[in-house]
């Protein structure tokens, strides 16, 4: 299956972090889809989560709507960027985000929560550097002491066209969750009431509900779908219900649900 094309570990630092590109190589930019609704690393230390305030406590409250949710914490992407940037060309747009795309990053679990801007770097490092995108794939990504960053450039707030689901990128959100969660792993409970908040807000821009069902049409034969084809996902999907891989790992699958209906709660539903 193409996700396990294993020419992404020559990736710069990618060695160091084992399968950490695995997912993100599955996704690739594509063509975007339009919008009616993927062993520890060296020097990480397995230590306790510090304790972080938790990001679905709302920075402000947003007045426009009934359906809307609080804006949560999230990390700008100057704080892992660093000195790491690539050229890059302006941001894209579509008019609104109807979906949200929930991937794993298929990278060890024992990482100190203090590391995740170096982490993050990786990520950027093989898609912007190895791989010549335009910037990291996903428009935010999660940790599991439940610290949102954002990702992708363009604004937080913007329907920012991702690269992180072949196919179906314009008009949807991709939230990546940082480890892998392959069957009998725990999703920490932080991270999964993070990604919950991130996904109630970024919907609740649109008035969508996060339990309900939308329709996407894919741009590119890549995907599960055939170019010009309608589907019908969850505002809440999976990256294997549009392209063939096992991101975002079945224990994060099994949470999808318990995810939903918590953010349709924050969302006042």
């Amino acid at each position: 299956m193409r996700v396990f094309r294993m020419a992404l570990c020559s990736a710069p630092g990618a060695a160091a972090f084992g399968l950490l590109l695995m997912c993100a190589a599955t996704v690739g930019p594509g063509h975007s889809g339009s919008a009616a609704k993927s062993g520890q690393a060296s020097g990480l230390a397995d230590q306790a989560a510090p304790v972080l305030p938790p990001a679905a406590v709302p920075a402000r409250r947003p007045v426009n709507g009934p359906h809307t949710a609080a804006l949560p914490r999230i990390v700008p992407r100057a704080k892992w960027l660093a000195d790491a940037a690539y050229r890059r060309p302006p941001a894209r747009y579509a008019d609104r985000v109807t979906a949200v795309f929930i991937h794993h990053t298929d990278s060890p679990n024992g990482y100190d929560c203090a590391d995740t801007p170096r982490i993050i770097r990786y990520l950027y490092a093989d898609q912007a550097g190895g791989r010549n995108w335009d910037d990291i794939g996903y428009n935010f990504l999660v940790d599991k002491c439940g610290t949102i960053y954002e990702g992708r450039a363009g604004g937080t707030d913007k329907a920012v066209v991702g690269a992180h689901a072949q196919g179906f990128n314009k008009g949807t959100a991709g939230i990546a969750a940082i480890g892998t969660f392959g069957e009998g792993t725990p999703v920490p409970p932080a991270m999964a009431d993070s990604i919950a908040a991130l996904a109630a807000w970024k919907l609740g821009l649109a008035n969508v509900d996060p339990r309900s069902r939308v329709r996407l049409t894919s741009t590119n034969s890549l995907s599960r779908f055939p170019k010009g084809r309608t589907a019908e996902f969850n505002a809440i999907a999976a990256h294997r219900d549009a392209y063939e891989t096992y991101c975002p790992g079945q224990a994060l699958m099994a949470a999808l649900p318990e995810i939903r209906q918590r953010a349709a709660v924050l969302q006042g539903r």
